[in-house]
């Protein structure tokens, strides 16, 4: 019994608050475009989240002008939030349409993580070091996301 509190305290604890400046990240594991796990540990140094579908075509369109490889080589993630998407929407259009980029969408669907921060229109871009927050910048377009990476 204590085993199921303190996992429905942890879960409702990284559901219910924003990362924050100096919060170290614990590896968290999201699955991306093609339904495959991916696990976001303490060697990523910049990620990158998109709330609204406007931000995230733009950060698409710029990551499908860059190799494969670009966010791995920068130790960044791309993030995805479509959890306000109806899910008819995403089932027919926009997971098939994630399917052709060549860069990997790692994907939110829970409306209720509410982990990353955000501000209308921005995409959010978190600067780590060893997993411990160091920076957050709320940025209007895929060039400036390139400018802190």
């Amino acid at each position: 019994m204590k085993k199921i509190f303190s996992l429905a305290l942890l879960v409702a604890t990284l559901m219910a608050n924003d990362f924050g400046l100096g919060e170290e990240i614990s590896s968290f594991t999201l699955a991306d475009q093609f339904e495959k796990d991916h696990i976001v540990s303490r060697s990523v140094e910049t990620i990158i989240v998109s709330f609204e579908k406007d931000t995230g075509a733009d950060m698409n369109e710029f990551l499908n002008t860059k190799n494969p490889k670009y966010l791995e080589e920068r130790n960044a993630v791309f993030i995805a939030n479509i959890s306000k998407m109806p899910g008819i929407i995403t089932k027919l259009f926009a997971m098939p349409k994630m399917k052709k980029y060549k860069h990997t969408i790692l994907l939110i669907n829970d409306e209720e993580d509410k982990r990353f921060a955000q501000e209308e229109e921005k995409i959010t871009v978190y600067k780590l070091k060893n997993g411990v927050i160091e920076k957050i910048n709320f940025v209007s377009s895929a060039q400036e996301v390139a400018k802190n990476l």
